[in-house]
């Protein structure tokens, strides 16, 4: 039993800790000016138009709208505990991006080299983020959970519902830059750029966790 909690709370310290680096990882993004994630530049554009609330607080409501759509879709299959797991869990990364916007707030940006810089680590450090969320194996997001219910409810792949929503978050934030900005500000390449970046990085880190697992056996052994 003893043994049990342990791993649980060493899998929510993990993926908390995940949660926070991600969270950097976005902040890095738009430190850059080149767009963030897909799904972080549709708050990110609405917290450039409207001074309501912060970056951190449109992500929040967001998350809130993500939260109801997963109610709203699968009803009775609906697990109570894991829609508040996820909503604190949204708060909490919610507080961390403004948190982490404001620990970077000071660096400078010169030029576009340093942006493409800043695009790059913002992409490394974001797919780290994630890569330890799934590690820790506890929760999910509520972007990824209701791309996972909106997949249950249509019996399409998962990957293909991401790619959708992601489109869709990419788009939105263009139509309210122009309407509002008069130029794409929120999303640029650089959404693209981490669009496709940070699967792969994802890829990556668990290729190169495989390959040190499988040498630590072959030591053990």
């Amino acid at each position: 039993m003893r043994r049990t909690i342990k791993i649980i709370i060493w899998q929510y310290i993990l993926f908390l800790t995940g949660l926070f680096i991600a969270s950097m990882g976005v902040a890095f993004s738009t430190k850059a000016g080149l767009g963030t994630s897909p799904v972080a530049s549709l708050p990110y554009s609405v917290s450039l138009v409207s001074s309501l609330l912060s970056f951190g607080g449109w992500l929040n409501v967001l998350s809130v709208i993500q939260i109801a759509v997963q109610v709203i879709l699968l009803r009775k299959k609906c697990k109570p505990l894991e829609i508040v797991i996820q909503t604190i869990l949204a708060f909490v990364y919610g507080y961390l991006t403004n948190l982490s916007c404001w620990l970077i707030r000071d660096i400078p940006v010169n030029g576009y080299p340093e942006q493409l810089l800043y695009m790059a680590v913002g992409c490394i450090v974001l797919a780290f983020g994630i890569w330890m969320q799934l590690k820790g194996g506890v929760a999910m997001l509520p972007g990824e959970a209701m791309n996972r219910a909106v997949s249950e409810v249509t019996g399409k792949r998962y990957e293909n519902i991401k790619i959708l929503f992601d489109i869709i978050y990419i788009a939105l934030s263009a139509v309210i830059c122009l309407v509002f900005l008069g130029k794409l500000k929120g999303v640029r390449e650089g959404s693209i750029i981490a669009a496709v970046a940070v699967g792969l990085l994802i890829k990556l880190y668990n290729l190169i966790f495989d390959k040190l697992k499988s040498r630590k056996r072959e030591t053990d052994g």
